[in-house]
């Protein structure tokens, strides 16, 4: 039997395995398909202050190997998951980690010291980079400074250990890594959606009301790879990959190039029990490897000479 228990920052989880934020609703939503005990951890959909109705529909499209999404964030907002939502995950032998963001830095920080108040959460990952909501969320994950301030603002604000979830929509992703690194973060999520747009020829219309979208799935994932390599190979935090993970063996190659897990996203949605189904195709080929423990696995890739 392979050890896959995984160190992140001061959390220890029993697997490497979670679902992506704006992937799995709240967890609750998937609990009849899916044994939520057996996953490494959950990460909830973006929550914010107050609710938010997200952006006007159609607000998805599917691509060649990808969806696009334009969702907005939309949830239920502090108030409504800390009543319905938490106090049923603590029934769960999991890791719950509550993906945050805010308009200011301010809304951050008011969310993060409310939740650090409740029990039964493990983390906070801090969304820096959904490209699918104007202002200033767009703008901090882009900047290193403004992510390196958002993040000591924040870690002041909490006791929880705090992950930063990138954007893949920059120049550079590793200054940014490095400011939220030497800010206070226990770990980085790499990559949130590629920014991209879809057009119905014949209605000469976008296909997504908000035009622009975010991009995922299968078609990402040769970014995702390349970004997790390039910010595992400087960071002396975990990075957690997603992008495009549909099975295990694409978890495995995530975890070669420096991963320390991996969030399962897209492929929820037409696979519910995918998260799952990565968790023991992992299993099987470490198995098969001979992997006594993914430390063996992690940061293995074999350059050319």
């Amino acid at each position: 039997m392979t050890d896959l228990t995984v160190a992140i920052g001061s959390l220890r989880l029993k697997n490497p395995v979670l679902t992506a934020s704006g992937t799995f609703g709240y967890g609750l939503e998937y609990a009849d398909l899916v044994d939520l005990n057996r996953l490494g951890g959950i990460v909830v959909k973006g929550l914010s202050l107050e609710p938010h109705s997200g952006n006007p529909p159609p607000r998805l499209a599917e691509t060649p190997a990808g969806l696009l999404n334009s969702i907005g964030l939309e949830n239920i907002g502090l108030k409504a998951f800390v009543r319905d939502k938490l106090p049923r995950l603590r029934d769960f032998d999991v890791a719950v980690i509550v993906n945050i963001w805010g308009e200011t830095g301010q809304d951050y920080c008011r969310l993060a010291e409310a939740l650090g108040r409740e029990k039964g959460l493990a983390a906070l990952e801090l969304n820096v980079s959904c490209p699918n909501k104007e202002g200033r969320i767009m703008c901090l994950g882009q900047s290193a400074e403004a992510t390196g301030r958002l993040v000591e603002a924040v870690k002041g604000a909490t006791d929880l250990p705090l992950w930063v979830k990138l954007t893949p929509n920059v120049t550079d992703h590793v200054p940014v890594a490095l400011a939220a690194q030497q800010a206070g973060a226990e770990a980085i999520s790499l990559i949130n959606t590629l920014q991209g747009m879809a057009v119905d020829a014949r209605t000469r219309r976008p296909k997504l009301a908000n035009v622009l979208g975010g991009l995922s799935g299968p078609a990402v994932k040769p970014v995702a790879l390349r970004m997790v390599w390039q910010a595992a190979r400087v960071l002396d935090i975990p990075v957690i990959g997603l992008g495009g993970i549909i099975t295990g063996l694409d978890a495995a190659e995530f975890i070669i190039v420096g991963a320390a897990a991996v969030q399962v996203g897209t492929a929820s949605f037409v696979n519910p029990r995918a998260s799952l189904d990565v968790l023991e195709e992992l299993e099987r080929f470490c198995g098969e490897e001979g992997i006594s423990s993914l430390s063996e696995l992690r940061g293995s890739l074999r350059l050319p000479d």
